[in-house]
């Protein structure tokens, strides 16, 4: 290989690697248009983590986990049907609580759980398939560690 070739190959690799190395656009599905919309219809909810006192009233580091499903009405407003444990204690035994939730056009967005309570929560960050066939959840809230993927299962509440 001559001096030359040898610098047009080195140009030619750096620009390839520069290209497949830039960074894709910012969110979860970069590229995609997400509204209130995309989420709508049932999703089944698995999820588990812990709680730091004095959260969930309890005095030391415990075991969280939580069963559910949830409807997303489309609008910003859906209910969660949910059993949450703390330790394998039942601590929220099957309960209805409805939430309301933002979703940006990047598709992440914000969940508040029994928004009219006083204090409301808890509050969850959330990351949606352009689809809507799934989402991610964290939850926002100190003493609170939890994390749940949810999988589109069903039609919206009214069409069942």
């Amino acid at each position: 290989m001559t001096g030359n070739s040898k610098t047009l190959w080195v140009i030619s690799l750096s620009a390839v690697l520069a290209m497949a190395l830039l960074p894709v656009r910012s969110g979860f599905a970069a590229g995609a248009h997400c509204n209130l919309g995309t989420l709508k219809g049932q999703y089944l909810v698995s999820a588990s983590g812990w709680v730091f006192p004095p959260a969930f009233g309890v005095t030391a580091p415990a075991i969280s986990a939580a069963a559910a499903y949830s409807f997303y009405n489309g609008d910003g407003t859906g209910e969660d049907h949910v059993t949450f444990t703390v330790d394998g204690v039942v601590v929220v035994p099957a309960t209805i609580e409805p939430f309301i939730y933002t979703l940006n056009s990047d598709c992440t967005g914000t969940r508040t759980v029994s928004p009219s309570d006083t204090p409301p929560g808890p509050h969850f960050n959330i990351y949606v398939a352009s689809d809507g066939s799934g989402l991610t959840e964290i939850a926002t809230d100190p003493g609170f560690s939890v994390t749940s993927f949810d999988k589109r299962v069903g039609q919206s509440q009214n069409s069942q």
